[in-house]
């Protein structure tokens, strides 16, 4: 893992990710090549065309990481990653055409971008099948050893085994714990000195994933670790990183206070998210009225009711506020006055409400409270006051989350399906927590971005 921004990204993907984009100049300029030779026009010396070139790699740079092309799946499936390249390039290239209209000096001509494209689905699938095994391989893995043989190294061994793992653990050694699940591991009276054991295992970090730390610890025997070079890390940050979420089942309140993160220094950071979610509420609101208009009446011609509805939401520090909502549920849908969670294949939803609600064009009018400033493009999802009771009460931390100001997308919606019960919104919890912990505009820029991906495959709407 490389820490960019405060926020952690695989080894693996920052090296796919670089190959890719040199892929994508090379495909650039062997697309201006064969078009100049066709042609029969002298081609100058390349720097002359880098603003080009550029144009041509960061857009669709940009769409590979929006489409979800460096996701776990992507790692897993030669037909799912193709398919994910190909809707990259479709859309980067219809994006590049358009550009090309606009700002024709730094774009390549349309023909260019026709031979661009196709040398670049190609070198792009190629590097894949020719690297794929290395990078799914353990050269780019760190080597873990696990102080600790109970329930929590069982959790590390599981995530060790995803496909797309970070990390190898070398090794368990069991620090007297009273329930022992791994059976590999080594005992701590069979090992003289930790610091060697480490070093004969080649690993490069140690995590301390023991049940009970208090009087268990070897103090001097970590320091020693410590100043041979070898990380060592507590479990809760080590799940922290690997996994983009704030464990609830080992966080505790003093991790939580001194632990990185949580900044106060985000004043420009503030503003420069203020400027964007006003600038791009206006532009959505304008450009998208007339689909807003249209499902309107689509809605009003399936059912009774009104096309729109406002609903009680909880907002920054606990103020309640008013979301305008696409109808997507009968009139009837709640009688009782009791919020009900959304289920699967839920039958208060209506046909033109299943099919917004996929798309999320239901989402689209609470631009309105973005540029009111009661909510942001990115942030944790707001829920309704009887939920936010409830769930206040059943999971610890959860109102922490809002500390921040609740948004349209965030790092739970592109990270978890729809949360139906309480048990989704503990784990949606968790994605909540470090985002508000880890917040920085990069993560928000890699949310906007990964947002495409869950509206082009709606996986988990209801």
């Amino acid at each position: 893992m490389t820490r960019v921004f405060k926020h952690y990204v695989p080894n693996a993907v920052l090296l796919l990710g670089l190959l890719d984009f040199m892929l994508l100049l090379l495909a650039a300029e062997a697309g201006w090549q064969v078009r100049a030779w066709q042609i029969g026009m002298d081609v100058e010396g390349v720097a002359t065309r880098i603003p080009q070139l550029l144009s041509f790699a960061l857009p669709l740079e940009i769409a590979m990481v929006a489409v979800g092309a460096y996701g776990m799946h992507a790692f897993e499936s030669w037909r799912f990653a193709t398919a994910r390249l190909l809707v990259a390039i479709s859309l980067g290239i219809i994006f590049l055409s358009l550009l090309f209209f606009l700002t024709p000096a730094i774009t390549f001509w349309r023909s260019n971008l026709f031979f661009g494209m196709i040398f670049a689905i190609a070198g792009l699938v190629g590097v894949r099948f020719a690297i794929g095994s290395f990078i799914r391989g353990d050269a780019l893995r760190r080597r873990i050893l696990v102080l600790g043989a109970g329930r929590r190294a069982a959790k590390l061994a599981q995530l060790a085994a995803r496909p797309r793992a970070s990390f190898k653990i070398v090794g368990n050694v069991a620090m007297g714990e009273p329930s022992t699940v791994i059976d590999t591991a080594k005992g701590r009276d069979a090992i003289d000195n930790l610091a060697d054991y480490v070093l004969a295992l080649d690993a490069t970090e140690v995590v301390l994933a023991i049940e009970e730390r208090r009087n268990s610890l070897p103090l001097r025997d970590l320091l020693r670790v410590k100043t041979t070079g070898v990380g060592v890390i507590d479990y809760s940050t080590f799940l922290e990183r690997e996994t983009g979420r704030i464990d609830l089942d080992s966080v505790n309140p003093s991790w939580l206070i001194f632990s990185d993160g949580f900044s106060s220094g985000r004043m420009l950071s503030s503003m420069f998210k203020r400027a964007f979610d006003v600038a791009v509420s206006l532009l959505l609101l304008v450009f998208a009225l007339p689909v807003v208009l249209v499902t309107a009446l689509a809605i009003k011609l399936e059912s009774r009711g009104p096309a729109f509805y406002r609903q009680r939401r909880v907002g920054l520090y606990n103020q309640p506020f008013d979301i305008l909502k696409l109808r997507s549920m009968r009139q009837d849908a709640e009688l009782a006055g009791t919020a009900v969670w959304a289920a699967e294949d839920d039958p208060r939803i209506t046909r033109i409400g299943k099919l917004i609600r996929k798309v999320r064009i239901d989402e689209l009018p609470q631009c309105w409270s973005v540029l009111k400033g009661e909510m942001s493009f990115v942030g944790p999802r707001p829920e309704r006051p009887q939920f936010v009771a409830d769930l206040e009460r059943e999971l610890p931390f959860y109102a922490e989350r809002h500390m921040v100001k609740p948004g349209i997308t965030g790092w739970a919606q592109i990270n978890y399906p729809y949360g139906a019960s309480t048990e989704d919104a503990r784990h949606k919890l968790e994605y909540d927590l470090y985002y508000a912990k880890n917040y920085t505009p990069f993560l928000d820029l890699l949310i906007l971005l990964q947002t495409l991906r869950v509206v082009l495959w709606p996986e988990g709407a209801r």
